[in-house]
């Protein structure tokens, strides 16, 4: 048998969205031949999936720097900088002409899946010769071949998007979840678009108490003013929506934004019913409708509704690298480094200092998590932070360690928390909120029809989850 040599091999990048791309064009610089796995049928599928939600911020920050480089030779002209992209927009604008480059294109395969990340040649209890050991990536593509693939190293940036949480209580799937699946949406459907005659004058739930759940009732509440019978109820575990409201004035923010406003504006209004403390226990699927089955303030809950939008966040898929040894946070399943900075329970801001790879190394060497799947279970990941960590495990895996440990973020002055864009648009300053500094990097939020290009909003307390009251 021929030992492969394992710097001969490939560094495998798992996912061709803005990360995994961005994580090739800067293994291309560094003289590594990466090889890039992509599970959709095209390049950025999971961001089509949500392609009619505007970004949170401009054209400027949501492009790689190795990937221009890539690009601007090629013929490609960079939209204008101060414009905010939809995910359509950034796949169609940016990420599908990164693609088309020869150097990409030769070294992409999509439709290709991957079922588990292992050493070649060791389980996960073999030490002996591990180090040495290179990596098996099996794969499946769209005809049912199963084939492995040998690799160096292997960037995993196949991201969260496809594994939402579950709508059940304390993290487990309700009863009857499974077989109630055709009546759940997935978390941003394209309410007032492609995705209308689903809710036009039917009655849906959406569960959750982030950007994708505030985006989505907006909408709801819209199309419930223009199409008679439209319901829309909102279930959250919490005992308050202060996070996503705002806090008024015993808040630490100074400002809530224009979304937080609204969302109060029609939830005041009627045009939403705010359930809290709910616990969804069951679900019974029927012909045309779902019942849902559970407690609200401790009360019992029944509601028959056409649709549910599983708003509930997103958790990383780690059954595929169940053989790799990883060194993981137990509460947020990020790398142990980096989970202490974005722990929902301590922090909403999304304010995380620049890091590469040091923070995100696992024991198995070579081997990292990147991009959203990099943040485990926390929600408020920065597009630019991703291009930075990549950046990072490209120079490491070249050998260049002063450029792996030199990692740094040129990013505007304006936080997630409290958006320039929103406030100005609201005639206030961003000065004083808790991350007034802190990039404003993509959120999957938009404010509906009507509202104003460029508009962000307010989202969290102080101190994440742990700010919550649950008498408010």
């Amino acid at each position: 048998m021929v030992e492969t040599v394992r710097a001969e091999l490939p560094v495998v990048v798992i996912g061709a969205g803005p990360v995994g791309l961005a994580a090739a064009a800067h293994l291309l610089e560094r003289g590594l031949e990466p090889l890039v796995l992509e599970a959709g049928e095209s390049v950025g599928a999971a961001v089509a999936a949500w392609g009619h939600v505007r970004l949170f911020s401009p054209w400027r920050y949501d492009v790689d720097a190795a990937a221009r480089r890539l690009l601007e030779p090629a013929g490609w002209t960079s939209p204008d900088g101060d414009a905010l992209p939809t995910g359509g927009e950034l796949v169609e604008g940016y990420l599908a002409p990164l693609a088309a480059t020869p150097e990409i294109a030769s070294r992409l395969r999509t439709g290709t899946r991957v079922l588990a990340v292992a050493r070649d040649g060791a389980d996960k209890t073999r030490s002996l010769g591990r180090e040495r050991a290179g990596y098996r990536v099996r794969t499946v593509d769209a005809t049912g071949r199963v084939a492995d693939v040998l690799a160096r190293a292997v960037v995993d940036a196949s991201g969260t998007f496809s594994t939402s949480n579950p709508l059940g209580v304390s993290g487990l799937p309700a009863a009857g979840e499974a077989e109630a699946a055709p009546f759940v949406t997935g978390p941003l459907p394209d309410v007032l678009g492609a995705d209308r005659g689903r809710f036009a004058g039917r009655h849906t739930l959406v569960v959750g108490m982030g950007h994708s759940a505030a985006n989505t009732l907006l909408s709801l509440a819209e199309l419930s003013e223009s199409t008679p019978g439209t319901t829309v109820t909102w279930a959250i575990r919490g005992g308050s929506a202060r996070r996503l409201f705002g806090g008024g004035t015993d808040d630490e923010l100074p400002a809530r934004g224009l979304l937080g406003t609204r969302l109060r504006e029609a939830v005041d209004a009627g045009r939403l019913r705010l359930l809290t403390r709910v616990s969804i226990e069951q679900l019974v699927p029927s012909a045309g409708s779902v019942r849902v089955l559970g407690t609200a303030e401790h009360e019992p809950l029944t509601l028959d509704v056409h649709a549910i939008v599983n708003a509930t966040g997103f958790r990383p898929d780690l059954d595929m690298v169940r053989e790799v040894r990883l060194d993981l946070d137990p509460v947020v399943e990020a790398p142990s480094a980096l989970a202490p900075l974005i722990d929902p329970n301590q922090h909403s801001c999304g304010t995380v200092p620049p890091h590469g790879e040091q923070v995100l190394r696992h024991p198995d060497d070579g081997f990292y998590l990147v991009g959203m799947k990099s943040y485990g279970r926390a929600p408020t990941f920065l597009l630019a932070t991703g291009y930075e960590q990549v950046r990072s495990v490209a120079a490491a895996l070249a050998g260049d360690r002063v450029a792996a440990d030199a990692v740094e973020l040129d990013l505007p002055a304006t936080g997630v928390c409290s958006s320039d864009l929103a406030l100005a648009a609201d005639g206030e300053s961003s000065a004083g909120s808790c991350c007034g500094t802190a990039p404003a990097e993509p959120q999957l939020v938009t404010l509906g029809v009507g509202a104003p290009d460029g508009v962000g909003f307010a989202t969290g307390v102080a101190h994440g989850r742990s700010g919550d009251d649950d008498n408010a």
